[in-house]
C-alpha cells in the first residue's frame, strides 16, 4: 500500500514556472512507475508524464514536452514535476499515481488527493 500527497501547486504567472512535489509513504516506493496526470474542470483527466522505478524510462503528453520535467529521488520517496513556462492551459488540478507500468494507458493502482495549478496571463 502506497499513500500519495502532492503538494507545491498554486497560482503562477504565464512563463513562469512551478514544482510540483509528491511525497510517498508506505512500502516499495522505489519499485513503482510514477506518473502525473491533471484535470481541468468540465475536462476527463489527463496523462501528463510518468517515469518508470529507475527513472530510466521517461513519457511525456506531447504538449508538455519541452516545457515539463517529471524526475524522481527514490531515497526521498519523492517524484517531481517542474513545470517551466506554463501557460493557462495548464491549469488544472494535478494528480500523482502510483503503478506498475510507466505508459499513458496503463493500470495505476494508486491516487493523490491532488494538488490546483493555476497560471495567469
Amino acid at each position: 500500500q502506497v499513500q500519495l500527497k502532492e503538494s507545491g501547486g498554486g497560482l503562477v504567472q504565464d512563463g513562469g514556472s512551478l514544482r510540483l512535489s509528491c511525497l510517498a509513504s508506505g512500502r516499495g516506493f522505489s519499485s513503482y512507475a510514477m506518473a502525473w496526470f491533471r484535470q481541468a474542470p468540465g475536462k476527463e483527466r489527463e496523462f501528463v508524464a510518468t517515469i518508470s522505478a529507475n527513472g530510466g524510462t521517461i513519457f511525456y503528453l506531447d504538449d508538455v514536452k519541452g516545457r515539463f520535467t517529471i524526475s524522481r529521488d527514490n531515497a526521498k520517496n519523492t517524484v517531481y514535476l517542474q513545470m517551466n513556462s506554463p501557460k493557462p492551459s495548464d491549469s488544472a488540478t494535478y494528480y500523482c499515481t502510483a503503478g506498475q507500468v510507466p505508459a499513458q494507458f496503463a493500470n495505476w493502482d494508486y491516487w493523490g488527493q491532488g494538488t490546483q495549478v493555476t497560471v495567469s496571463l
